[in-house]
């Protein structure tokens, strides 16, 4: 079988990188939230984020978009409400069907 076509590599700048790694380090920001936003690979933000500590990309002095900061951690924030939401919503269907349940197998049959 032949492969669909050549695979499509892509190099970033160390800048992109730096800055992807500093909006990762921001509080209440998860890296798969960063990387979905930056549309690369949770995967390779970790990487990056490893070099980091190792010292192979330099973060320091790379300013963060006060903007994309806030951006991020409002995404984080509505994540967590729409999870919840979910969970209300599941427990509610639950309950609905629990109580249809059982009023059906209490009430007395009709017979024609």
């Amino acid at each position: 079988m032949a492969s669909p076509g050549p695979r499509t590599t892509y190099r970033y700048s160390n800048e992109f990188k730096a800055t992807a790694v500093r909006l990762s380090q921001l509080p209440d920001v998860s890296i798969k939230s960063v990387a979905q936003s930056l549309y690369i690979h949770p995967f390779m933000l970790s990487l990056w984020r490893k070099q980091a500590r190792e010292g192979l990309i330099m973060t320091k002095g790379v300013a963060v978009d006060k903007a994309v900061a806030a951006e991020l951690k409002e995404l984080r924030r509505m994540k967590n409400a729409y999870e919840q939401l979910k969970l209300e919503h599941d427990l509610l269907k639950k309950a609905i069907a629990f109580t249809s349940d059982r009023r059906a197998k209490s009430s007395p049959l009709s017979t024609p």
